[in-house]
């Protein structure tokens, strides 16, 4: 690699956790993006900002759009320069530090950017749409017309220095511009893109493929990437929080524009989102609103638009995140690799959880800019400088990178050339709970556990960080939950690195009497994870990640995706499989449904594990 790409700091062990906030105040749920300007510059900015008011029209309504225009010294009609648009997170604005600071950062390095709080946010108009590409995309693209000239802001500015690409006689003026902007504001990127193919790069952090599987996932059954027909268990707590963030806008944000009102009974979402919440909140999921719920959140997920996105995307995703984890990010980049779209994908350290607004030490730090001397600043400021200043030669890095928090200094970042990388070894889950390395070693048996009425077990309260209130460690009572264990680590370090699998096969007799019915909620709910066991006998659940099943039918095997990982079992300690009967962040079971576990050595459960160095017995 060369060494613009290689990071140089080395990463601290101790914890780091999110400023205690109020719910409505939502500034750790709106993902931000803070890229302030460099240290180097002048005391005077080297810019000039205008607040702007732009009408656009979208889902049928009037929108007005409120934004800042950021306009670089020097850069005129006779010197132009590309453009960069950024939009705010969930729950923030133009103004907050996820978005002001980008367009800052970007304007301080030569680029004109235009902020903007996205519809039914700040001061802008509409409700709430969870960017529909239909509506929010379009909203969007009336935005580059502005920047490419081609309309005017609402008191008539009109802006005529923005680098433009040839474009055929009679074609609407063409704009070079790229788009950066995390979690919501990642995902409205593609939306914009799949409608108009004037954008010519994008960044997207921290974002989501598919809607229906971040609110409900289900990682069994699946038909494309991380989307399947059957929804899993609902994320109550991520889901509910966001929810609320979007009615309290009227708090946050008094005298809102008339348009803003929702629809359905929600005060500032549209009303499909209204309802796909109420369905959610039933615990139920009669087949024909089940089919429109998920209809709907795919409807306004990159999964159902990726087809039309032509423009280069760099994907960076979190690997400390509950929320949208890196599943999401890889079933967007095996889209856009397929299909020809250039596309490169970095798995950073912080994303939604774990302690988002304070990286690791000399990892990209949103609230200080620091670009150039940040691994992922780095790979960003490349692809802007390849596909906006058109410079042919520029390294954009490599296909697939990911951040190793045990790796040394110079060296934090392993890459590759394809994805998925290293290879895949297979563990095999034994009758007397161990995990092993061959079939010839597991030991004929049956075990048993059952659930109860109340969760069992915990991963993460989502929420605890937010609400500056204590997290306790995962846990799973005894009796509902089985587990494997692996033998120490031996010979060196087992690092993993993507997205490991397991093949399973339960029993459950009352299950496979309900099963059958119109109500997916009459399925069996389980909760697979991989824990990491030091020799002392405590346990880690890794970034505390879990993969919720609805189990497709429990008299066949099924296969389970869990959350992708990058982690090193360092010699002595153990691997841990996991099997729970409940979560205490997910909506479960409906009733009391034992389940029971078999193997025998010609047929028993599978883990296949992603390594990219080391062995495990």
């Amino acid at each position: 690699m060369p060494s613009v790409f290689r990071p140089t700091h080395r990463r601290t062990t101790r914890p780091v956790h999110r400023a205690a906030l109020t719910v409505l105040t939502a500034t750790a749920l709106t993902a931000p993006l803070a890229l302030a300007a460099p240290a180097t510059a002048a005391s005077a900015d080297p810019y000039t900002a205008t607040a702007l008011k732009l009408t656009v029209r979208a889902g049928g309504r009037d929108c007005t759009v409120d934004a800042d225009l950021y306009r670089p010294a020097g850069v005129d009609a006779a010197h132009p320069a590309p453009a960069v648009l950024t939009t705010n997170g969930f729950g923030g604005s133009k103004s907050d530090g996820s978005t002001a600071t980008t367009a800052k950062a970007f304007a301080s390095r030569g680029y004109v950017a235009l902020a903007y709080s996205g519809l039914g946010f700040g001061t802008s108009g509409c409700p709430i749409s969870l960017d529909d590409p239909g509506i929010d995309g379009k909203a969007a693209s009336q935005l580059i017309d502005f920047l490419a000239g081609a309309r005017t802001a609402d008191d008539g500015t009109r802006v005529d220095y923005v680098t433009k690409d040839r474009t055929a006689k009679g074609a609407a003026p063409d704009p070079r511009v790229g788009m950066i902007g995390g979690s919501y504001g990642g995902a409205i990127q593609m939306a914009t893109a799949a409608v108009d193919h004037r954008v010519d790069a994008l960044v997207p952090l921290i974002t989501w493929n598919d809607l229906a599987y971040s609110q409900d996932p289900n990682n069994a059954g699946r038909t494309d990437g991380v989307t399947g027909p059957v929804p899993g268990a609902y994320k109550k707590e991520w889901t509910s929080g966001f929810f609320l963030i979007g009615e309290a806008q009227g708090l946050l944000h008094p005298s809102l524009d008339p348009s803003r009102l929702g629809g359905a009974g929600c005060l500032h979402f549209v009303a499909d989102a209204c309802r796909t919440k109420r369905l959610l909140d039933s615990g139920r999921y009669p087949a024909d609103r089940t089919a429109q719920m998920l209809a709907y959140a795919r409807s306004v997920s990159p999964v159902s638009y990726l087809k039309s996105v032509k423009a280069p995307t760099l994907l960076v995703q979190g690997e400390a995140d509950t929320l949208f984890n890196l599943n999401e990010a890889t079933a967007t980049y095996r889209t856009l690799k397929d299909q020809g779209t250039d596309a490169k994908m970095i798995w950073q350290s912080w994303g939604h959880s774990g302690g988002m607004d304070k990286p690791a030490p000399g990892e990209l730090d949103l609230g200080k800019g620091n670009l150039e001397t940040s691994y992922v600043g780095r790979r960003i400021l490349a692809w802007f400088d390849r596909y906006l200043n058109h410079r042919t030669g520029t390294d954009t890095g490599p296909a697939f990178a990911y951040y190793r928090d045990w790796a040394a200094d110079g060296d934090t970042y392993g890459t590759a050339d394809t994805f998925p990388t290293g290879s895949a070894r297979t563990l095999y889950l034994s009758g007397d709970g161990t995990l092993v390395d061959s079939r010839a070693k597991v030991v004929r048996g049956s075990r048993e556990y059952r659930n109860w009425l109340v969760p069992t077990s915990h991963s993460e309260n989502s929420l605890a960080g937010i609400l500056g209130l204590p997290d306790p460690a995962p846990y799973d009572t005894r009796g509902t939950a089985l587990d494997w264990t692996s033998e120490p680590v031996t010979g060196g370090p087992l690092d993993v690195a993507g997205i490991p699998r397991a093949t399973l096969k339960v029993v459950s007799p009352r299950t496979e009497r309900t099963q059958g019915s119109s109500d997916a909620a009459d399925r069996l709910v389980l909760f697979a994870k991989l824990y990491d066991v030091a020799p002392d006998g405590s346990q880690t659940l890794v970034h505390r990640l879990v993969a919720p099943v609805r189990v497709p039918d429990v008299t066949r095997k099924f296969t389970v995706q869990l959350p992708g990982i990058v982690h090193r079992y360092a010699p002595g300690h153990r691997l841990r499989f996991t099997l729970a009967a409940s979560d205490s962040a997910y909506k479960g079971n409906r009733g009391i449904k034992p389940v029971t576990v078999t193997s025998a050595p010609g047929d028993t459960g599978a883990l296949e594990l992603p390594v990219v160095q080391g062995s495990v017995r």
